[in-house]
This record gives structure tokens, C-alpha cells and sequence, in this order.
């Protein structure tokens, strides 16, 4: 039920969004305490403004209210996708080569599960990530089917 929404309501935004010039970065509908939560991200190039989530959210609140694909009560939010960003897809990981990444693996590669580092390439369905253990540098090589989650990483 939670991916069907998901997938109706990235349908109905698409063409909000690209009327804008805006990208969908990602969709969650989720339960936390006993409120439901549909949580749209949206972005694009230098950042979006809380005008510019505004006026999606009523655009795509109306159409939704149309559609109707969700039966109870529900709290809609429209919102950047802040500084650790979520790389959803392989276009993400290509368009985000050189930044600090954060990922999270299905399985272990060399015994870890989770790497955080620089994205050195994406090429071949691979992700190359360059991370410290201490003061030694190293690299990991990551098939991008093994990777649960991705998030761009704040460094300090």
C-alpha cells in the first residue's frame, strides 16, 4: 500500500515539478506515532526556497485531493532535501562525483558494512569511494546493487 502511493503521488508531482524546473529527489509515506506522513523532496540547482515548497505543495496537494489515492488522514510536507541528500539513483551518484557520500551496504565488502568518504567515480554500475581508517587512505569499490542506502555526508 505505502509503495502504491509512493508511486502515485511521483506521478502527479513529475509534472508540477518539471513545469518548474524542479527535480523529485524522493517520496516517503510513512506512519510515526499515530499520524500519517506523505514527505515530498524536491530540489534543484543552488537550492530551493520555502516559496518554491509552497506552491508545490498546494499545486500537488490539490491534485492529490482529486485523485484521491490516499483514504484516511494525512499531514503533506514538501521540502528540500536538506544537505545529506539521499542519491536515489545511478544519474545521483554521477552527478555527485567529488562529494562526501555516506553508504550503506545489503552485505559486507572487506568486512564492512557502511563507508563514508569521497565519491571518487561511478562508472560500470561501480562506485568508487576513497575513505580513511585512521591516517591510511583506502578505496572501496561498491556494485551499485549491493548499496541499501546513499546520502550525500556532511564533513566537519
Amino acid at each position: 500500500m505505502s509503495s502504491e502511493i509512493v508511486n502515485i503521488t511521483e506521478k502527479i508531482a513529475e509534472p508540477i515539478l518539471q513545469e518548474k524546473g524542479l527535480e523529485l529527489v524522493d517520496v516517503e509515506y510513512v506512519k510515526e506515532g499515530k499520524n500519517w506522513f506523505l514527505r515530498v523532496f524536491i530540489d534543484k540547482e543552488g537550492g530551493v526556497d520555502i516559496d518554491e515548497c509552497g506552491t508545490v505543495s498546494e499545486q500537488l496537494g490539490e491534485r492529490l485531493d482529486q485523485a484521491d489515492p490516499i483514504k484516511g488522514a494525512y499531514f503533506l510536507e514538501v521540502s528540500s532535501p536538506g544537505v545529506e541528500r539521499p542519491l536515489k539513483s545511478k544519474e545521483d551518484f554521477k552527478n555527485h562525483l567529488g562529494s562526501n557520500v555516506y553508504v550503506k551496504l545489503y552485505e559486507p565488502i572487506d568486512g564492512k558494512k557502511e563507508y563514508e568518504g569521497t565519491l571518487l567515480d561511478f562508472a560500470d554500475e561501480t562506485a568508487v569511494i576513497a575513505y580513511k581508517i585512521k591516517t591510511r587512505e583506502k578505496q572501496a569499490k561498491i556494485p551499485y546493487q549491493k548499496i541499501a542506502k546513499a546520502r550525500l555526508a556532511v564533513s566537519l
